[in-house]
């Protein structure tokens, strides 16, 4: 069996419907939806959510807490994952993109202190936690922020 010999399996291929084409067709005159109201004319129909009138669920569930539009987000990043570099590179927030270890360098990056580093390194970054730090400088390296 060849791709262009490929079939689909009859009936999972449906046509579609071409409504207002004749009676005939069995889909002419209305269409499908019926004879009058809201449904039957054009841009009829209610907005999503709505209840008829009842208090939509969306309101009569109770709401917690906030978002705090002024929060800044870190990229984390752990000191275990910086084994890759070579002994004695200066570790930068673009060389980290560059090598995709982030996807995007938002409000900064972080550096926590999961695993172990096993090479000196110098690590720029936006910030530090106290383990990330004294591991660091551990391993002969030293986390300077940005």
């Amino acid at each position: 069996m060849k791709l262009h010999e490929l079939k689909a399996v009859p009936g999972a291929r449906k046509t579609r419907k071409r409504r207002g084409r004749g009676q005939a067709s069995g889909q002419g005159k209305t269409g499908g939806r019926g004879m009058n109201g809201q449904n039957s004319r054009s841009g009829g129909g209610t907005r999503p959510g709505f209840e008829g009138g009842q208090m939509p669920l969306y309101r009569r569930i109770p709401k917690r807490g906030f978002t705090n539009i002024w929060a800044k987000e870190y990229e984390i990043l752990n000191v275990d994952d910086l084994n890759r570099f070579e002994a004695g590179t200066v570790v930068t927030p673009e060389m980290l993109k560059e090598l995709k270890m982030v996807k995007q360098v938002k409000d900064g990056i972080k550096i926590l202190g999961d695993g172990e580093l096993e090479k000196n390194l110098t690590v720029q970054a936006h910030k530090f936690s106290k383990t990330a730090i004294e591991k660091i400088e551990a391993a002969g390296g030293k986390a300077e922020v940005i």
